[in-house]
C-alpha cells in the first residue's frame, strides 16, 4: 500500500460519507415513518453499485484493493456511502421502542433486497 492508495481512499471514503449524509438528510426531510428508508436506501443502491461495478470492470474480489478505481470507488467511496453500521443501529432503536417486528422486517429485507440488487447489478454488467 502507497501513500497514493491511501490518499484516494481517503478522499473517496469521504466522499462516500458525505454522499450517504445527503441522501439520508433528504430522505429524512420527505419520509417520517417509523422504517429506516434513508439507510435502507443508501444500502440497496450500494449494493446495487458495488456488483455492477465489479462486474463491468472485471474485478476480482481478492484483488479489490489493487488499482485506483478498487481503492477509490470500491473501498472509498462505496465503504463510505453503505453503512452496516447505522443499520444495526436503526433495527436497536426499533427493538427499543417496542417495533420488534418491524426491526426484525428491516433486517431481513435489507439483507435479502440487498442480495437481490447486487445480483442484478452483476447481470446487467455481464
Amino acid at each position: 500500500m502507497t501513500a497514493i492508495d491511501i490518499f484516494w481512499v481517503g478522499i473517496g471514503g469521504g466522499s462516500g460519507s458525505l454522499l450517504r449524509w445527503w441522501v439520508g438528510k433528504l430522505t429524512g426531510e420527505r419520509y417520517h415513518g417509523h422504517f429506516p428508508l434513508g439507510t435502507f436506501i443508501i444500502n440497496i443502491s450500494g449494493a446495487f453499485i458495488i456488483g455492477f461495478l465489479s462486474t463491468l470492470f472485471v474485478i476480482d474480489w481478492h484483488d479489490r484493493f489493487g488499482s485506483f478505481l478498487h481503492a477509490a470507488v470500491l473501498t472509498g467511496i462505496l465503504g463510505g456511502y453503505t453503512t452496516f453500521s447505522s443499520m444495526q443501529l436503526d433495527a436497536a432503536k426499533l427493538v427499543n421502542s417496542k417495533q420488534r417486528m418491524l426491526a426484525f422486517g428491516y433486517l431481513l429485507i435489507s439483507v435479502v433486497a440487498g442480495l437481490a440488487a447486487a445480483a442484478l447489478g452483476v447481470w446487467l454488467a455481464a
